[in-house]
């Protein structure tokens, strides 16, 4: 698992450590997907952290090496998600 410079700093905004992202990680539950991103396709993961607090994490795996990229990782708005889920229209 690489957690890039971005993730490490939205993370730090939120006071989220790097055990409450493996934690929602391991979670599994990818609410939005990114066929199209670049250099790799990537997803949006919901889950929570062992307080409960929901998180949202941006993460890619590229094919051709066995690693998961956390891209950001952060603390939904609830004003912008229906159960921090589903975005909100506006």
């Amino acid at each position: 698992m690489k957690f890039t410079e971005h993730s490490r700093l939205a993370m730090h905004d939120d006071d989220l450590e790097v055990d409450d992202v493996i934690y929602a990680i391991n979670q599994d539950e990818i609410i939005e997907r990114y066929p199209n991103s670049k250099p790799f396709q990537s997803c949006l993961l919901y889950g929570r952290t062992r307080d409960e607090k929901p998180v949202h994490i941006v993460c890619a795996l590229p094919s051709h090496v066995d690693m998961l990229i956390i891209v950001t990782a952060y603390l939904p708005n609830q004003e912008d998600w229906i159960e921090f889920r589903r975005r909100r229209k506006k």
